[in-house]
């Protein structure tokens, strides 16, 4: 059910839900739950309300004591059963019917994360959002798990000792039950902190994870070794921890005052006064209850305060702030995201003609564009250079191509129709892009050259040739990159990482490839080489680069210099040569460079 006013579920809605899903996966571990719950709670709630009273009624008859000692067998065999259960449930099922839901619920948050527009991560509060609801996942089945256990257990508890109760003296439940009426609106508050304290952590621990990697990753330790940047890091990892604690002091305050004034008015004004003051009255004045009814329905009442204490008090509490967390995992499975599929399937064969018209995109967040009305076309089997200074807006532009973001006004279109008509996968099947910050995957080189775990051998091998790629490897391109997998698993310089990342463009049978910086790892002769073998294998291709190191530009067919996200100027190298604007004067500067070295 959903609140309109607020557009957010119940928290009742939020659990159902996410049982629900743990039942998808593993019905037979939900049900496990319900049954361990009700054993582990119900036999000793009986014992001490029905078998209590059952031995004080006997011992004060006088009459057939030994039926005592059938009661305690009995007893001890339920008691024995229950245990017995739970440990077999626990031991031999529990744990690993646990990981597998916790793998089956993950597997369906990577899935939709796959989904995500990059504009998704540029959306700070989105992000946080995304980084709790990966994070709790584990937690949120844990715990989840063990309050349906109780909730389940408590609920038929109290349905059961409340029966027993209300034939031996119905008052004892009302009075339990005003004093749990009036302060469960607490609980609700409690909920509400607990769920930002949790927020608030979330983004604080963030900010201390990042020097957590910037000590462990390989990434970082040349510079952090090299020079005397650890003494600002250390101190600013200070200030993110004084933060944390700050956070936790500023909500434990107020949730620590909520729970004393919730447990003194239960417990003390309730249990252990008014309930007490009651059962005294029946007893010693009106004489309405024998030994066994007294200890009954004082032991009953307990048990019935507890089942209720969790069930409106701490259950609701922590279920709020579970509900919530859950709704963060419900909204995100549920998120809609700018960039939607088309409806017709995009050709993959032979490259067509892209134009773009009146092109422009904003960054989210931002207030001035990043690309002003672009207008360019790329004819088929061209192969185009992307050139200008940092912050031009060339990868941007790149990025709308492939679709990674939509523009903001304008369109990009492949043989006269809209990119945005055609579906996100069969569009995407075109491209083979290789990005400026290019990532290897710790899998096979034949797996991370295909991106797919359908390697070629044969076509791998070629892709790598023509990448310049001659590292020896020990089994080939069945050889494991990386050590998340493999202890031997080989590690690669930059200038082989890149080399891998470029085979991917020569692999994939694609008409259209783009390459964000292709040689900027690597050496002038194996800058050299990449052209030669970009030229020679991407004849059939439209190729679209680009490139701070102008020499690689020399050979294209066009060129596109781009200034504050507009195109300033184009032509041939040698039309920009005569034309001694922008990129001449970027040319001339780098040719010099090499002169006078």
């Amino acid at each position: 059910m959903k609140d309109k006013k607020t557009n957010h579920y119940s928290m009742l809605s939020n659990v159902i839900f996410f049982v629900g899903m743990l039942f998808k996966v593993s019905p037979l571990l939900v049900i496990g739950e319900f049954i361990w719950g009700i054993l582990l709670i119900l036999p000793t709630r009986l014992v001490s309300v029905i078998g209590v009273k059952y031995f004080i009624d006997v011992v004060s008859e006088g009459k057939d004591l030994h039926r005592v000692f059938y009661a305690v067998a009995a007893i001890a065999a339920v008691l024995i059963i229950s245990k017995l259960f739970a440990w077999l449930f626990r031991e031999f099922f529990w744990n690993m019917e646990r990981e597998r839901v916790y793998y089956g619920l993950n597997k369906r948050l990577y899935e939709k994360a796959k989904q995500l527009d990059l504009e998704s991560y540029d959306n700070p509060e989105f992000y946080n959002s995304f980084i709790l609801t990966i994070e709790s996942s584990s937690d949120n089945i844990q715990n989840l798990l063990g309050l349906v256990r109780e909730y389940v257990g408590n609920t038929i508890s109290l349905i059961t000792i409340s029966s027993i109760l209300l034939t031996i003296d119905p008052w004892c439940l009302l009075i339990i039950l005003v004093f749990i009426g009036v302060f469960t609106p607490l609980s609700r508050k409690i909920g509400n902190l607990q769920m930002g304290r949790r927020i608030d952590n979330t983004k604080f621990h963030r900010r201390s994870d990042y020097f957590q990697r910037i000590f462990y990753l390989q990434d970082y330790c040349k510079e952090v070794r090299m020079n005397d940047i650890e003494d600002l890091l250390i101190d600013r990892y200070n200030d993110a921890a004084d933060d944390v604690i700050k956070n936790q002091k500023k909500y434990w305050k107020k949730i620590s005052s909520l729970y004393f004034v919730q447990e003194t008015g239960i417990q003390i004004a309730g249990f252990m006064f008014a309930l007490p003051l009651y059962l005294g009255y029946c007893v010693l004045v009106k004489e309405s209850l024998s030994a066994g009814d007294f200890v009954a329905a004082f032991n009953g009442a307990h048990s019935i305060a507890m089942s209720i204490n969790f069930l409106t008090v701490w259950a609701v509490a922590v279920f709020s702030e579970r509900g919530k967390m859950i709704e963060k995992y419900r909204e995100f499975l549920k998120a809609d995201f700018k960039i939607h599929d088309g409806k017709k399937v995009a050709e993959c064969s032979e490259p067509k003609e892209i134009k773009i018209e009146n092109l422009s995109f904003t960054y989210p967040g931002n207030s001035e564009p990043t690309l002003s009305d672009i207008n360019l076309t790329i004819k088929p089997y061209e192969k185009i250079a992307l050139v200008g200074y940092n912050g031009a807006g060339k990868t941007t532009l790149t990025n709308l191509l492939l679709r990674l973001y939509d523009p903001t006004e304008g369109s990009i279109k492949i043989d006269g129709e809209d990119i945005r008509e055609n579906t996100l996968e069969s569009h995407r099947d075109r491209f083979s892009a290789v990005f400026q910050d290019f990532q290897l995957f710790s899998c096979s080189v034949g797996e991370n050259v295909a991106l797919g775990d359908n390697a070629d051998s044969e076509r791998v091998k070629e892709a790598l040739k023509h990448s310049g790629f001659s590292k020896p490897l020990k089994n080939g391109t069945d050889s494991e990159l990386l050590r998340e997998f493999d202890d031997e698993g080989v590690m690669l310089s930059g200038g082989e990482s890149q080399k891998v990342a470029i085979a991917r463009a020569f692999y994939k049978n694609c008409p259209y490839v783009i390459l964000d910086e292709p040689s900027a790892n690597l050496d002038p002769i194996a800058e050299y080489n990449l052209n030669k073998a970009m030229t020679e294998a991407a004849t059939n291709k439209t190729v679209i680069f680009i490139s701070h190191r102008l020499s690689t530009t020399i050979n294209a067919d066009r060129i596109y210099v781009m200034k504050n996200g507009r195109i300033i100027e184009s032509g041939s190298h040698e039309e920009l040569m005569k034309l001694d604007g922008t990129y001449a004067y970027m040319f001339n500067l780098q040719a010099e460079k090499y002169r006078n070295q």
